[in-house]
């Protein structure tokens, strides 16, 4: 058969198919494929209000004035929050890892992002993000499983190396 002949009956054999189960099908639920594929990544779906959202957090330039004054809150931290700048791009450049980060803004007050707000040259939300990502992170604690733990294996007691090995220590 010529290769030709044999894409065209390939395309064609699909096309038949996508719309047969598009027709007799079942109905895909997107969220709970979602969930799915997405729950050991601890990724949390997205609504389309919140989608629209992440658009405005992106403004951060990395200017750094909004870590001004930070220091004794970050070392009170114990490495928990490293300041406002890093919550900000994190937020913003990727979905973060929700859980870390909410502990992270539990060391900064709803005021202090307040002020951050204000001297911020681009207007960075700064309170809805740490309300974004809070909420996200009781999404997760209430909806997806922890994430796997591999399971450690012992050594058996009086295991000897192999033969071969033996003498090359």
């Amino acid at each position: 058969m010529p290769a030709r002949l044999k894409a065209i009956l390939l395309l064609a054999w699909a096309l038949t198919r996508t719309l047969f189960r598009l027709l007799f099908g079942r109905s895909v639920d997107g969220m709970a494929r979602f969930r799915d594929n997405y729950a050991a990544d601890r990724l949390p779906p997205v609504s389309a209000e919140e989608r629209q959202e992440l658009g405005e957090f992106g403004r951060c330039v990395a200017c750094g004035l909004c870590d001004r004054g930070e220091a004794s809150r970050i070392a009170r931290s114990g490495g928990a929050y490293r300041g406002v700048m890093p919550l900000m791009l994190s937020a913003s450049r990727s979905m973060p890892d929700f859980l870390a980060a909410s502990l992270a803004f539990a060391h900064v007050p709803d005021e202090v992002l307040e002020q951050k707000e204000a001297i911020c040259p681009t207007g960075v939300p700064m309170r809805k993000i740490a309300r974004f990502v809070t909420s996200k992170a009781r999404e997760l604690e209430r909806s997806l499983p922890p994430p796997p733990v591999a399971p450690r294996r012992a050594k058996p007691s009086g295991a000897r190396m192999p033969a071969h090995r033996a003498g090359t220590l």
